[in-house]
């Protein structure tokens, strides 16, 4: 059997027509950056996401305002720098992500400052981060990896008793949730990745920001127009991070589905869980957390076998992420050594991600368990 990691083709089938209408309508109207499209697509991620818009001027307070943004790396990017993180300062964080959440730090000639994660949840280890503050520490980034949040109780304790800043990295988790209340409505911001591959992803690089602070709102949509809020009148150094047009019309289609697709992605992990979990370390579903499952993420100690047995069988796998961030070559002039995050070293070794799209037959999904049950019965 040939089964696909990610199957974008299928999702585009289903939904074909509409998202034919609406390029056809962006191509038609010669409005490409700006306009209706994208207002429109703001308005209605908004209305999916939150619960009203609160006016609220720190953490703790629900998002209502979104912003959209080029990238999930802009919407990181754009969040410090509306929140005044500048040269010197210490941003606390994960080393077991994608390298943008940790990359944009550097960027602002700020220092990544790591911490170790959860074994299970794969997430930044609340317990451990007080420990790394400093006088120089101005924000904490939680990332929700794989689509489970991160402790935001915990966290939110801790950056309210130290005065800090909070930038959720939510590009994996979008709908997510924790006690009921959803990513990005914990922090100051919460930034979403609408790259291809995500749970709601665009024909290209988009993201957005969410925040229940109208200024900080209105910052940010400063920051990624060069830094203007009147044409060719600049205030503040910023960038070009605007999503265009064709990119938030396709996401207007999309966002309908988001909720049936989640579902979908969450029976496929039940599935899994049920077959697998008395031969390798299966993903966390804690009480009072609604996991999205932008990866179905597993650990075992055979996983390098495992992986080529199932790409034998014709199982694609991927690998998230075999080289945590404090080893990586970028990093090591931060004085970082092997060692230093055991949780993260152990689970870059064992984790392996299995395909758990929305559209994934269920047929193949009975191979994928069968292969990997297979492997183990050897």
């Amino acid at each position: 059997m040939n089964i696909a990691f990610l199957d974008l083709k299928k999702q585009y089938a289903l939904m074909k027509d509409e998202i034919d209408d609406a390029v056809g309508r962006v191509v038609g109207s010669g409005v490409y950056i700006g306009g209706d499209e994208v207002a429109g697509f703001e308005k209605e991620l908004e209305s999916h996401a939150f619960t009203g818009r609160s006016g609220g001027s720190g953490p703790g307070t629900s998002a209502g305002y979104a912003v959209s943004v080029s990238s999930g790396t802009d919407a990181l990017l754009a969040s410090l720098m509306a929140l005044g993180v500048k040269e010197g300062d210490e941003v606390i964080t994960s080393p077991f992500t994608f390298i943008a959440t940790a990359e944009v730090i550097s960027f602002l000639g700020a220092r990544p400052v790591f911490v170790d994660i959860e074994r299970r949840s794969f997430n930044i280890d609340p317990g451990l981060i007080e420990e790394k503050i400093t006088e120089r520490t101005r924000c904490i980034i939680p990332v929700h990896l794989f689509g489970l949040m991160a402790d935001m109780e915990k966290i939110l304790k801790i950056a309210k008793r130290r005065e800090l800043g909070i930038v959720e990295d939510a590009a994996q988790a979008i709908g997510s949730s924790f006690g009921g209340r959803k990513a990005c409505t914990f922090g100051d911001a919460g930034c979403l990745s609408f790259f291809p591959s995500k749970n709601l992803g665009c024909f290209g690089d988009g993201g957005a920001v969410l925040t229940g602070n109208e200024e900080l709102a209105g910052k940010i949509r400063v920051i990624k127009e060069h830094g203007s809020d009147k044409r060719y009148h600049h205030s503040v150094v910023g960038f070009n991070g605007r999503l265009d047009a064709l990119q938030a019309a396709v996401l207007r289609v999309k966002l309908r589905s988001l909720d049936q697709w989640a579902e979908r992605r969450r029976e496929h992990a039940r599935y899994y869980s049920e077959r697998l979990k008395d031969l390798v370390s299966v993903p966390a579903q804690p009480d009072r957390y609604y996991h999205v499952f932008n990866q179905y993420s597993i650990l075992s100690d055979r996983r390098d076998e495992l992986c080529a047995h199932l790409k034998a069988k014709g199982v694609p796998t991927m690998i998230y992420y075999p080289v945590p961030l404090h080893l990586q070559k970028v990093f090591l002039p931060l004085g970082y050594r092997e060692g230093n995050f055991p949780v993260a070293e152990e689970v870059s070794e064992k984790v392996l991600s299995l395909p758990v799209y929305p559209e994934l037959p269920e047929a193949e999904r009975e191979f994928v368990a069968d292969s990997v049950v297979s492997f183990f019965k050897k």
